[in-house]
């Protein structure tokens, strides 16, 4: 497979490289789905305050009643919008440390035929 071992050397720098990209990028992708999932539970947070407030100055049942379920519509819509885009940011995690990968075992595979 080898032929000599600078071949061994450069092979193995080649892999440490490509280990090294994934985790970087592995690192940015985690650090963007916490920050997405921080301002989420911060906006969560602030909606359900708002609703608390909205609830304690209603005068009817009725009105009450609406208020509520203005705020279950509006909170599941968000939550699937959210869900959505969590869904593309583990997407794109996956395929940012996947493509070295996939780089380096192409590479291998060219250079054993």
């Amino acid at each position: 497979m080898f032929k000599s071992i600078e071949e061994f050397q450069t092979f193995g720098k080649d892999q440490l490289e490509v280990a090294t990209e994934a985790a970087s990028k592995v690192s940015k992708s985690v650090q963007a789905i916490s920050a997405e999932a921080t301002d989420f539970s911060k906006k969560s947070f602030e909606t359900s305050s708002a609703l608390v407030e909205k609830l304690l100055g209603t005068k009817t049942l009725e009105s009450a009643i609406q208020i509520q379920s203005d705020y279950a519509k509006s909170s599941y819509e968000t939550f699937l919008a959210q869900m959505t885009k969590f869904g593309e940011l583990y997407s794109t995690l996956a395929k940012d440390v996947m493509k070295p990968v996939e780089l380096a075992v192409a590479k291998v595979q060219a250079e054993a035929k």
